[in-house]
């Protein structure tokens, strides 16, 4: 996912993609609006390349964490401009405009590989708040029943559930329900 507010520059980083083959552009965002932070929320990108030009002035020096609130995603930041050190501390990576296909081809896959690493070291337990969403799901309920049932809003339930489903890597509820049974999560 590209989120690139220049056009030129999006379709260009996105070109440069397309030639290599290796990496596929899912979609490209111009800022970080409320509808644009919902499609963010509901991708499933392995990785952001996000121009920190997209943020207000006053969040660029948060834009890591701000993005981390949507998604897991390695956040590479698209450097089309000089901009203050501060700013580019809290990326995964830094891509200059300037660097060539290769070293930017280079760059995504040493994000990729930081990520995977880091995922394999955490526990593939699943929370106890994760447990209780699924027993939840299990009982068949929607996420705004969940959401209203924990106190939550929809959006923590979808990350919740989507989280489960990367710890489980099951994606269905018929699968996660025998998940919680033969966890003994809950009772047939």
């Amino acid at each position: 996912m590209l989120i690139i507010p220049a056009t030129m520059v999006a379709r260009g980083f996105e070109s440069i993609l397309n030639s290599v083959g290796e990496f596929q552009v899912t979609s490209i965002l111009s800022d970080l609006s409320h509808n644009n932070e919902v499609r963010l929320r509901f991708s499933d990108a392995d990785l952001i390349v996000m121009d920190p030009q997209a943020m207000d002035f006053n969040d660029r020096k948060n834009a890591k964490s701000a993005l981390q609130a949507y998604t897991d995603a390695p956040v590479i930041a698209l450097q089309t401009t000089v901009l203050n050190e501060e700013y580019l501390k809290g990326y995964d990576e830094i891509i200059n405009l300037y660097d060539s296909p290769s070293t930017i081809i280079r760059k995504l896959r040493a994000a990729l590989t930081v990520k995977h690493e880091v995922q394999q070291a955490e526990s593939e337990e699943l929370s106890a708040r994760e447990k209780e969403i699924l027993v939840a799901v299990a009982q068949g309920k929607q996420n705004k029943e969940i959401a209203d049932m924990f106190n939550l809003s929809v959006y923590t339930v979808i990350t919740h559930r989507k989280n489960i489903s990367k710890k489980t890597g099951i994606r269905s509820v018929a699968g996660l329900t025998v998940y919680a049974m033969l966890n003994n999560l809950i009772e047939v």
